[in-house]
């Protein structure tokens, strides 16, 4: 069965600025039965959004990108049984030892809720202003995916890497999910990164919207996942479909959801859609959620 996914972006829009009232959006997705809800991740901004990679960047340079884990810690209190993710956190920003700490108190705190999308990002500047090196943050972000698995299952604990060492270290709590927290990652699928993903995830967020493009790219990567001796049907993927715009430049959500079963054909697991998008404000939402999870079904 497909599963259905809300992405916050931009619902402060609707509270005239103020992200707070989120929680009450979420507590009713999560009431409707929604399976995920996510958030996207900046920790600064610098000024070369010119460079994004996907096409124009669709938010300005003040726009309030609001911490992730931070936001999802809220919401974990007040909701009961939606997952709680990320599209996505950009790893390397943070150390690995505090990543796994924060990720794990989470998991406590939520009950064993969270699915968590990890990434590298694309913006230089962001690293530069954290203090992290550009270079090597590709080895940096598998060691820190090590490292996670690590603590999260071994006490005491060594790693010995190029970004991160330690010796006989002790990281409680774990995650209540029995194996560690599900980790997708948001990687462009290079023939390295179809490497990672088999070898470090469970799952995988693409920026591909086209099933005909995203079918072999799925079939590759959960070939490489088999090759390892891993169980390809257990690696999940998440996709935004295409949207659709109709006369005047309108979102249409009928026209964007008849595009969903290529998707689900192409090997997704998982639809993620925006309300803040196809919503004029909360009095619609309700209906938004009654109106996609007919995705179940398909």
């Amino acid at each position: 069965m497909t599963q259905v996914a809300i992405g916050l972006y931009g619902l402060q829009g609707w509270f005239g600025g103020d992200f707070a009232p989120v929680t009450e959006v979420v507590k009713v997705a999560d009431q409707a039965g929604i399976d995920l809800v996510s958030i996207t991740d900046h920790v600064v901004m610098g000024e070369n959004t010119h460079e994004y990679p996907y096409g124009p960047f669709p938010a300005p340079l003040d726009f309030p990108w609001f911490e992730p884990l931070t936001v999802l810690a809220v919401l974990a209190g007040v909701t009961r049984r939606i997952r709680l993710s990320t599209s996505v956190v950009i790893a390397p920003l943070r150390p690995a030892v505090l990543l796994a700490k924060q990720l794990a108190t989470l998991d406590v705190m939520s009950r064993g809720r969270v699915s968590i999308g990890l990434g590298v990002g694309w913006q230089k500047e962001e690293y530069i202003a954290a203090g992290v090196p550009w270079e090597g943050r590709y080895r940096r972000f598998v060691e820190q995916l090590q490292v996670c698995k690590l603590l999260w299952s071994q006490a005491p604990a060594a790693f010995h890497g190029a970004t991160v060492d330690f010796q006989k270290i002790h990281a409680f709590p774990r995650p209540v999910q029995k194996g560690g927290i599900p980790i997708w990652l948001g990687l462009s699928p290079s023939d390295r990164n179809i490497e990672r993903m088999a070898e470090h995830g469970d799952g995988w967020i693409p920026m591909e919207q086209n099933p005909d493009k995203l079918a072999p790219l799925i079939a590759r990567i959960r070939g490489a996942v088999a090759a390892r001796g891993r169980d390809p049907a257990a690696f999940t993927v998440r996709v935004v479909p295409r949207f659709a715009f109709g006369a005047g430049g309108a979102p249409d959500l009928e026209a964007t959801l008849a595009g969903v079963p290529a998707l689900i054909a192409a090997g997704a697991d998982m639809v993620e859609l925006f309300p803040g998008t196809f919503c004029r404000g909360p009095a619609d939402f309700e209906a938004f959620c009654a109106r996609i999870l007919k995705i179940k079904a398909l």
